[in-house]
């Protein structure tokens, strides 16, 4: 996610001055570049939310021959996990695969409605349980990086606050870089995340297709709900990456200003 107050925080010290440089020119350039990436990165990310939006609204009002809930349980039951429990959960668009407990769980109006988004976000998540089962390598690796990203998510910030602190002091970007390096986590999570998501989508779509459950029609519409909620992973893997730039610029721009 982008912290928006914070860039404007980031924003008011270095362009306003004060620092004690007064070194207002030296991210006139490099940094506003980094802003701009990032306030591109975040209309697109609200784009791809509103465009998830429409597209869940419009195909919750188009019927499936099942719940989002029953689709979920033949799906497992066909892959041979029906020790898989399908269980419902408060909250929209709280759709999620617990791997510790094995269970898909499903926010309420999936569950309970019939309607073809359900049934098409009940089989992605069942592609997270069959990617568990068969070790799926992507799926592994994430869940792998969960204890480092944790931390690096709770002080990479903090940590770089205080190197940017210690850069405005007029000492070196050791500290910086490793605040960056432990924000760095959290961007390699979501870029990991990628193929996890997109070939869950595709184990849905592939069982939808096969098990006769969507028409050809039905079966493009669950693609363009998928397509889209895929999307919004991307969004944040861009917002991610956007973030780590305009920071690096950020230490960057302050090295080279020390320096002269």
């Amino acid at each position: 996610m982008i912290d928006i107050p914070y860039i404007l925080a980031q924003a008011s010290y270095y362009y306003g001055g004060g620092s004690d440089y007064g070194y207002t020119g030296m991210y006139s350039g490099v940094t506003f570049i980094g802003m701009a990436i990032l306030l591109v990165t975040m209309l697109i990310g609200g784009a791809v939310q509103m465009g998830l939006k429409n597209a869940f609204n419009r195909y919750t009002q188009e019927p499936a021959p099942l719940t989002g809930a029953e689709a979920a349980r033949r799906m497992l039951q066909q892959f041979g996990l029906s020790h898989v429990q399908v269980v419902s959960v408060e909250g929209r668009l709280t759709d999620h695969y617990n791997p510790l407990d094995r269970t898909v769980n499903l926010s309420q109006d999936v569950y309970n409605e019939a309607s073809v988004a359900a049934i098409a976000v009940a089989a992605h998540e069942c592609g997270h349980a069959i990617q568990h089962a068969r070790a799926y390598p992507w799926l592994g690796l994430r869940s792998s990086l969960v204890p480092m990203v944790n931390i690096g998510s709770r002080l990479g910030q903090i940590v770089l606050m205080l190197g940017f602190m210690l850069l405005a002091a007029g000492s070196g970007t050791t500290v910086a870089w490793i605040g960056l390096a432990l924000y760095a986590m959290t961007t390699l999570f979501a870029l990991v995340t990628l193929p996890v998501e997109f070939d869950a989508s595709r184990r849905a779509l592939a069982w939808l297709e096969s098990s006769g459950l969507a028409d050809r029609v039905m079966h493009g519409q669950a693609g363009t709900a998928l397509r889209w909620a895929a999307m919004t992973y991307v969004a944040a893997a861009l917002s991610s990456l956007a973030m780590l730039l305009y920071y690096a610029l950020i230490i960057l721009s302050r090295a080279g200003g020390n320096r002269e």
